[in-house]
């Protein structure tokens, strides 16, 4: 993704890559970050941008100084990243990946694909991934829907093998995967396993339907990145990040994996098919 902000966005807003704009890459997408390294400072950069809620948090721990651009954050009010949508505070802003509702769209979609689903486990890790939103959304649509809700933490491999594991024996049982940092490192274990399991399972990111899962369902993230730096020219430019609000996805893009599918004998109804942005085959 940040390759796509570096050839294509930055253009766009009339930044040439080499004059005014340096790229510095570093930090790992892991659950626990470092102090900031020392070689990112000696960059002393004009503004930097974040990818991940916990880069994004230890961005704000290091420096109240140097503007930050957030791309893809799920609750950055929640994780107290910033202090409101409208006015952020500080020296951070950018462009949240999902909001609430569209938790309720996941459970539609496992319904959908597979009518006779009756309970769907809800599987992310208590860490980094943003339940405290998606979970009360998925519990108060779920009745509707004729669905039980059962969440899933997990904090490494094996608890994800093993809770898989479990609720496929539970009688007709999906999965929805949250969006987070461990859930996208592990989405090739989760979504082997489900497929093993013949889990029909549904998640928010792109990277989840490219690596197995039935379908993806969620923000345009290369759209984000290309708006991300518009906020990164207007800073540059002289505005404070105080002063530009979050922005919310306006834009979310359905995936199918169709081997994923046909691996477990599904009939994908043509309502699903009609609706896809991208059909993996």
């Amino acid at each position: 993704m940040l390759w796509r902000f570096r050839r294509g966005s930055p253009r766009q807003v009339g930044a040439k890559e080499g004059s005014f704009l340096k790229f510095a890459g570093g930090l790992q997408t892991r659950i626990e970050l470092a102090p900031m390294p020392r070689s990112w400072w000696k960059l002393n950069p004009d503004v930097i941008l974040a990818t991940n809620t916990p880069t994004a948090r230890a961005l704000k721990l290091a420096t109240d100084a140097v503007p930050i651009v957030f791309a893809g954050l799920s609750d950055p009010v929640g994780d107290g990243i910033v202090a409101s949508l409208s006015k952020p505070g500080r020296n951070i802003t950018g462009f949240t990946s999902f909001n609430a509702p569209i938790a309720g769209k996941w459970l539609e979609l496992v319904k959908e694909l597979s009518p006779v689903t009756s309970r769907i486990g809800v599987i992310y890790n208590l860490k980094t991934a943003p339940y405290s939103i998606f979970l009360p959304a998925m519990q108060e649509i779920a009745p509707s829907l004729g669905i039980a809700i059962e969440p899933m933490p997990v904090a490494d491999q094996a608890e994800i093998e093993r809770a898989v594991a479990a609720l496929a024996h539970q009688p007709h049982a999906g999965l929805v995967a949250l969006p987070d940092v461990f859930m996208t490192n592990n989405s090739n274990l989760l979504f082997a396993s489900a497929l093993q399991a013949r889990l029909p399972t549904v998640g928010p990111l792109r990277s989840f339907a490219e690596n197995g899962a039935l379908v993806s369902y969620g923000s345009d993230f290369v759209g984000l990145f290309h708006q991300s730096a518009s906020y990164v020219d207007r800073i540059l430019r002289g505005e404070e990040p105080s002063a530009l609000p979050v922005q919310e996805p306006t834009r979310y893009e359905l995936i199918l994996n169709l081997k994923t599918a046909k691996a477990m004998t599904l009939t994908v109804p043509q309502t699903v098919l009609a609706r896809a942005d991208e059909v993996i085959e």
